[in-house]
């Protein structure tokens, strides 16, 4: 399995939300590209990025930020929040982000989803958010009539990948991920599944493995030091 430390970034700093509410935002860090770095340093393979200002409005506030992240560190950053249309998927790829992550365009445009996995393969991700097992976009904002479970199986069918599956109601709250939420997507779908959303241990990233996921995205418990990031790249490798 794969740990994912993830920098959720508002107005250029790198904060973290509780279930996804924007008025309930904590900064961590003035500089997100110290945190970047810090994660490498760590043993860290990957970095899981969102715009959480992109997520809301639709466009790209931070991109200058995250290229500069992309070029900076040795390892691959995924990115994600406000990526609908392929121009900004392109532009994100061609400043190194390794991967982009598509959220509420999944469930409103499929078509522009199907022609970005056309043109870029595994470079393409979709972001599924879920609550009360239903699909949310537009930051978690706006709950759609849409199942995750029908969703991932339509992004499935279309080419994607990989999904990245958060449950809100467990996201920034340090009381566990909800394991049969994440469980029924790695079993619903064959593509790779991240699980994300209330890691707060060690025991969590063990747990995750044992339903099936292939790799956790792990926020407020890295800051808050609930979880060493350094163990935790440690465990994941032999799970």
């Amino acid at each position: 399995m794969r740990l994912y430390p993830a920098i959720d970034i508002i107005n250029g700093k790198c904060v973290r939300l509780v279930q996804g509410d924007y008025h309930r935002k904590t900064t961590f860090a003035e500089n997100p590209l110290e945190i970047a770095d810090k994660w490498q340093d760590a043993g860290c393979e990957w970095i899981h990025v969102v715009d959480l200002d992109g997520a809301r409005s639709g466009d790209m506030p931070n991109f200058e930020l995250i290229a500069a992240m992309a070029q900076q560190l040795n390892i691959p950053i995924e990115v994600g929040g406000g990526i609908r249309d392929m121009e900004a998927v392109s532009r994100y790829l061609e400043a190194g982000v390794r991967r982009v992550i598509i959220g509420t365009a999944a469930l409103h445009a499929p078509d522009f989803v199907k022609n970005a996995v056309k043109e870029y393969g595994s470079r393409i991700a979709v972001g599924i958010d879920a609550k009360d097992g239903m699909a949310a976009v537009s930051g978690w904002e706006e709950v759609s009539q849409i199942s995750a479970l029908s969703l991932a199986k339509g992004m499935e069918q279309i080419g994607v990948s990989t999904l990245i599956y958060t449950d809100i109601a467990t996201d920034g709250m340090l009381k566990g991920p909800n394991f049969a939420a994440m469980k029924e997507m790695a079993e619903y779908v064959s593509v790779d599944v991240i699980a994300s959303g209330g890691v707060t241990s060690l025991e969590d990233l063990k747990k995750l493995s044992a339903v099936g996921v292939g790799g956790a995205i792990v926020g407020k418990a890295l800051y808050t030091g609930h979880i060493d990031a350094a163990e935790a790249v440690e465990l994941c490798k032999t799970l």
